[in-house]
Parts: structure tokens; sequence; C-alpha cells
């Protein structure tokens, strides 16, 4: 029987993170969670990589926590996720979760911590506490209820029932959901197109729109100091494509 993990790889400027516990559908363990914040670490330090792609191993995202892991010490696990779950909210570029099969319970709370969520159509997802008494966590709940309102929010929360990848779309769960067979694909396509462009918009924009309020200064200078701008104009006007140099890593 294949070990729990976290697999992961840089390919094309793109890391790539994949769970992988084939015995319970990707659930994660607590050795799983605990392993993720150090991994980001070491990618968001990595001038090398300008994109993150989480996804799961074989036909399913992650089907949550590994529940013999809560029968010991269900606060520790639930603290585990949500350190996990913030480790990826704050990686400082962007990230995507690549959704087939199912993306429930700490699975939906790996995947809304991410910048986008592209699906494979058939897939399902599902916010389940309540089905075993577990109070979701507030970064959890807050961070759902951005991405769905708080309509949605509830009916997840309350319910534990699973929606498809079409009231997904339409609720603002998904950004993009796929054929069978073309979400590796378009996954590919579109990190493509991230890595080519400005990490400091990334950056900046990833920050405002995530609610931060105290560093207009602080990316006012980084524009000022990063050469970004001259070179996207001097690009569009001579027809090339651009040559950004601003890292993540360099903005000090």
């Amino acid at each position: 029987m294949e070990e729990p993990q976290l697999l992961h790889g840089v390919a094309d400027s793109v890391a790539t993170v994949v769970i992988r516990h084939p015995a319970k559908r990707n659930a994660m363990t607590a050795a799983m969670w605990a392993a993720l914040p150090p991994l980001l670490d070491a990618l968001a330090d990595d001038p090398g990589v300008r994109a993150l792609v989480l996804t799961g191993a074989g036909g399913t995202f992650c089907a949550g926590a590994d529940i013999s892991t809560l029968q010991g010490s269900p606060l520790r696990a639930q603290r585990l996720a949500v350190a996990a779950e913030e480790a990826l909210a704050a990686f400082p570029k962007p990230t995507l979760a690549a959704v087939r099969g199912h993306c429930v319970g700490g699975g939906a709370q790996l995947a809304a911590a991410c910048d986008l969520r592209f699906a494979e159509q058939g897939a399902l997802f599902g916010v389940t506490p309540a089905k075993l008494g577990i109070v979701y966590p507030a970064s959890a709940t807050r961070r759902l209820v951005s991405l769905v309102g708080p309509a949605t929010a509830k009916y997840l929360l309350f319910s534990g029932e699973l929606i498809d990848t079409e009231r997904a779309l339409r609720t603002g769960l998904v950004d993009e959901v796929l054929p069978g067979g073309e979400l590796e694909k378009r996954v590919a396509e579109f990190t493509r197109v991230l890595a080519s462009r400005s990490q400091l918009t990334q950056a900046a924009a990833k920050e405002f729109a995530d609610g931060r309020t105290d560093r207009d200064a602080h990316w006012d200078a980084q524009a000022r100091g990063s050469g970004d701008t001259a070179e996207g104009v001097a690009a569009f006007l001579e027809r090339r494509p651009p040559r950004f140099t601003w890292t993540a890593t360099t903005s000090g």
C-alpha cells in the first residue's frame, strides 16, 4: 500500500503539489497537513516558481481529512488543517486548484484557499462538518462566504450536501469547468499565461483582493523601483513578449 504523502515538482516555472493517499481517496492525514506549510515556504522562496497548482492523484482531488486522525485529538487535527489552509492562502504567487472527482471537507477547505479553482465536469464539492459535529474554522468559513456568499455558504455548511460542477460554477466556488480529459491541458495552458505576466502586478493584486489595507505605500515603492512598468510598455510598443524582472523573493 502506498504511503500517504504530498508530492511536488517544478516545470516551466509552475510548481505542482499533488495530494496522494489512494487508499482513502486522497484524504489528508495529520502528517500531510503538517507537511504542507514548510513545503509551501520552500516553493515560495524558489525564484524559479511563478505559480502553483494543487491537485489530487488519480481521479479525485481530496476527500477531506482522514477521519482516523480525528479520533485522538480532533482539535489538534483542526489546528493543523487551519495552519495548512492559511499557508496556502498566504502563498505570495498565484495558486490554482485543479479538481477532479471529490473535493470535500478539508479538500474543499484547501481548494477555497487557492486563488482560482478549475474543475473537471463531474467533480463534486461539499463542506461536511455538520455530518461530524465539528465547528468549521472561522477563517475557513469567512473564506467560503467571500467566495460563494452567505446563502450558499450556509447551504453547504448546514446540510453537508454535495453540489455538482454546474452549481459550483454558478455560485462562484469554481472559475472554470472543463470537459472530461481536458483539465490538465487547460491548467497547463493557463499557468503558462500566469507565469508570463508581471509578478509585481499579481502580488499586489492578491493582497488587495484579499482585503489587506496597510500596504499601499509598499506597493507604490515596489512599482517605482521595479522597472516592470517601463518594460511592459516598451514590450507592447515593440510588439514583443515582456521580460519582467520583479519577483516576490526580491521585494524586501
